[in-house]
């Protein structure tokens, strides 16, 4: 064998490859986008682009909670207030700053009049504003003169849970390293064998940071690839080493010298995780047809740390191998007894085998009922409640959204960009008319005035009108006044402001948006806002849907038939995985939506919706683990068959082969992803407990018991295909 045959020489150029990648990846997290979890040609990314280019703001972004020791009115508070503001103004990537003292809009204070605003629009790319949030919020928060400064808004918030999400990451790896080694342990009952995993995935880590080095240079990668590059190649990696030394010393245990124990492993094992691999990385993959660039950097991330894991898997473990030899069973741990064919695996298989239907009955009925609460899934809009209990920038939101309901709910954005001489339509006027008549729109701002209910009218009337009918008065009228300096019109078009007091994630709010967009109007018109990016990702998730699961589902069913030559068998597969993930999106429903068992996860507030970008992401990533675990339950069984024909006996025997190693390996992804649970950030714990859940229900309930019980109840119809697709498997077969 080659690898044996030059095993120092594969270890001096992985060495150089993870030295090499380790200097082109360093600082990687500085090269990182933000945000990109809207479509770039959508409706609402056009808004935000032009607002910020040609009009020179929009609706404020950044809000800065104001309280003073006396009085607001306090000649020393005015000036210091007056300061402020126009110090926020002229700061780079600020479009405008208003505040109570430099607008005199009541609204902009308190009712209490124990604090004020100031309104600020950040401007330029996500990552433009977010970094513009970061400089502000270290330049601002604390201490100025006699004024006390809290900073918040969505600018800051998004900040924020970027900047934790990185600090919750090397939290998350110092608790799940150890764990993660003290599995292998007991796993391996040798010091040896469990350290060459770890090896692995760090290389399969560094070679990863190194990709995304070099993509970041050319196309805008997401900064939360890194926490699914640390957590997948942890497991990964520890999962195909796992397979591959625990087939190596079960060789060398059968009396097999070095190079024939790893020309046995690779052939059977190494097989098994070259194919586990694509299988990953296809399901991966398929995240690359979602236009944002949050799903297609994760795509990056993990179809690159897959492909290193197995690199690392297939060609430096076994020259790893090659130079240890019997020494791989160094170290071992006193306590520890080597497994038995009679052990647990072997004792579940011969029960599942004997009453295989009434096990596969009772595991889809359970599987059925955690799947239940899917059915009333609902996607919002992320807000500052993403953010834990306590943080500065949640709780200034608080504050806000208490004494200043001005800032609960912000317009929505209307642009037309090919309208000249605005100002001056009769077309516009008409538009904007009709806009203001629409349901749940209480005032429509634009260049030729301000309108409310089919007639123009101006401040004062409108706070009449609110304070008639409305939960909170001025509340239009502060927004309107905020960015009253700014352009509502140019040379080319104009922008208008559509306020409501709608939830910007209620059905009502969406609905709204789409009769906007359906309204005739003089000249082509793009909507924006909270709610427009809600409907727009929706949109985009679900036109894009089909795609993404032809990819993963077709892919599926063509590699698992060259793989087992049963055409039973593949779609058996995928209906387990759907089964299995609907019954993990069910739990997640059940816990971070509807808040139940909250203990359990840790303290988060929930929303009553889920962000719509994320339950896609988690069903590639958890759909690509759990075809690695039907993987390795099926090439034992596919071997056991080739060699004696009994479909049960073969069912049994790979159960009982792999059901201790699928556990461990199961347990390791599900610390690896499950470390993510520990942040305070609900979106990052929301995947890693997600992402665990999957991966513990499919090693235990779906690969232990209801594949099996499947498989048994099929007989030799797993293995039946029809003349042309037999022939087929025949000449392009992974096994022969």
């Amino acid at each position: 064998m080659f690898l044996v045959r030059r095993r120092w020489g594969a270890l001096l150029l992985a060495g150089l490859g993870f030295t090499l990648a380790s200097l082109v990846g360093v600082g990687v997290t500085g090269h990182l986008s933000s945000g990109g979890s809207v479509d770039p040609d959508a409706d609402s990314a056009q808004v935000g682009r032009l607002l910020s280019e040609r009009f020179g703001g929009g609706v404020p972004n950044l809000i800065m909670l104001v309280e003073a020791d006396t009085s607001l009115d306090d000649p020393e508070v005015v000036h210091a207030g007056r300061v402020l503001t126009r110090a926020v103004a002229n700061s780079q990537g600020v479009a405008y700053a208003h505040s109570y003292w430099s607008t005199g809009v009541d609204a902009l204070r308190s009712p209490d009049q124990e604090r004020a605003l100031i309104v600020a629009r950040l401007i330029g790319t996500e990552t433009q504003v977010m970094d513009t949030a970061g400089r502000l919020i270290d330049q601002w928060e604390g201490r100025y003169g006699p004024l006390q400064v809290s900073v918040t808004g969505s600018g800051p918030i998004n900040h924020v849970i970027e900047e934790r999400s990185a600090r919750d990451l090397a939290r998350a790896e110092l608790i799940t390293l150890p764990i993660t080694g003290a599995i292998l342990l007991i796993a391996f009952g040798t010091m040896v064998a469990a350290g060459l995993p770890l090896l692995v995935g760090v290389f399969s880590i560094a070679g990863t940071f190194a990709v995304l080095r070099l993509l970041a240079a050319i196309t805008d990668v997401s900064i939360f690839a890194l926490n699914i590059t640390t957590a997948l190649g942890f497991g990964l990696a520890v999962d195909f080493s796992l397979f591959l030394v625990t087939r190596f010393r079960e060789e060398t245990a059968a009396g097999q010298d070095t190079v024939r124990a790893l020309d046995t492993t690779l052939r059977t094992a190494g097989r098994t995780v070259l194919f586990s691999a694509l299988t990953v990385m296809l399901s991966l993959s398929a995240l690359l047809v979602f236009p944002m660039y949050f799903l297609r950097s994760l795509a990056y991330a993990g179809i690159a740390v897959v492909a290193f894991s197995a690199v690392g898997a297939l060609f430096v473990l076994p020259a790893a191998l090659a130079v240890l030899g019997p020494r791989v069973h160094a170290g071992r741990l006193p306590w520890h007894k080597p497994p038995r064919d009679g052990d647990l695996w072997h004792r579940l298989g011969s029960r599942v085998m004997r009453r295989p239907l009434g096990v596969a009955v009772l595991v889809t009925a359970l599987l059925v009922l955690l799947a239940l609460p899917f059915l009333g899934i609902r996607f919002g809009v992320v807000d500052h409640r993403a953010l834990p209990p306590g943080d500065p920038i949640r709780t200034a939101a608080e504050q806000v959204t208490r004494d200043f309901p001005v800032y609960q709910y912000t317009p929505v954005t209307v642009v037309l960009p090919d309208l000249p001489n605005a100002a001056s339509s009769s077309e516009l006027r008409q538009y904007v008319l009709a806009l203001s008549r629409l349901p749940y729109v209480t005032r429509v701002d634009s260049a030729i005035g301000t309108f409310h209910n089919g007639r123009q009218i101006d401040d004062s009337e409108h706070e009449q009108a609110a304070g008639q009918g409305a939960a909170n008065q001025a509340i239009q009228t502060a927004i309107s006044q905020a960015i009253r300096s700014q352009r509502y019109a140019d040379e080319h078009g104009t922008w208008i402001a559509v306020s409501t007091d709608l939830d910007p994630s209620s059905r009502q709010a969406r609905e709204l948006v789409t009769q906007i967009r359906q309204l005739p109007a003089p000249a082509p018109a793009l909507v924006g806002g909270e709610t427009a990016t809600l409907v727009d990702a929706l949109t985009s998730l679900r036109n894009r849907a089909p795609w993404a699961a032809a990819v993963i589902i077709g892919s599926t069913l063509a590699l698992l038939f060259l793989f087992t030559g049963g055409l039973l068998v593949p779609f058996k597969a995928v209906g387990l995985n759907l089964l299995s993930l609907t019954a993990t999106f069910g739990a997640l429903v059940f816990i971070f939506q509807e808040g139940h068992l909250s203990w359990l996860v840790g303290e988060f507030t929930p929303m009553g919706f889920l962000e719509p970008t994320l339950p896609t992401l988690m069903f590639c990533v958890a759909f690509g683990l759990s075809m690695d675990y039907e993987v390795f339950l099926l090439s034992r069984i596919t071997e056991e068959y080739r060699r004696h024909g009994d479909n049960g006996v073969a069912v049994m025997t790979g159960l009982a082969r792999t059901g201790r190693l699928i556990t461990a390996a199961a347990l390791v992804v599900a610390v690896a992803l499950g470390g993510l649970a520990t942040s305070a950030i609900s979106a990052l714990k929301m995947i890693g407990v997600g992402l665990a859940l999957a991966v513990l229900v499919d090693a235990t309930l779906v690969r232990g018991l209801l594949a099996p019980a499947v498989m048994r109840l099929a007989g030799r119809a797993n293995w039946w295909a029809p003349g042309p697709l037999r022939r087929l498997h025949a000449r392009f077969a992974f096994y022969h």
